[in-house]
């Protein structure tokens, strides 16, 4: 269960790292409330999560999932280059998440 509360965290990163784009400065109320709402939960589950998982797993995990869904979207949405040095990044991203879940025995 703290994988997924650990993978509904990296989710709620993505969410307000993406909000800080359209909060612009914190200037702007409705994107600036949905940013700090979304760093908030996404805190609680991270710290829900570390509850079970060993700390530098949660967090490494926690903020390599939110790197790799905002660039995603990003890339997706928002007309972001996806050059292969970037693209090859990532996958490295990712394949450093995996291999910590693989290497965590809960």
């Amino acid at each position: 269960m703290a994988w997924i509360i650990l993978f509904g965290a990296g989710l709620m990163e993505v969410g307000w790292a993406i909000g800080l784009k359209y909060a612009e400065g914190f200037t702007k109320l409705w994107p600036s409330v949905f940013t700090l709402v979304s760093a908030g939960i996404s805190l609680v589950l991270l710290s829900i999560a570390a509850r079970d998982l060993p700390i530098g797993t949660a967090y490494a995990v926690w903020a390599g999932i939110g790197m790799v869904g905002t660039v995603a979207v990003g890339i997706l949405f928002l007309g972001e280059s996806a050059d292969v040095m970037r693209l090859v990044s990532i996958l490295l991203i990712g394949v450093g998440i995996a291999g910590l879940k693989l290497a965590t025995p809960h």
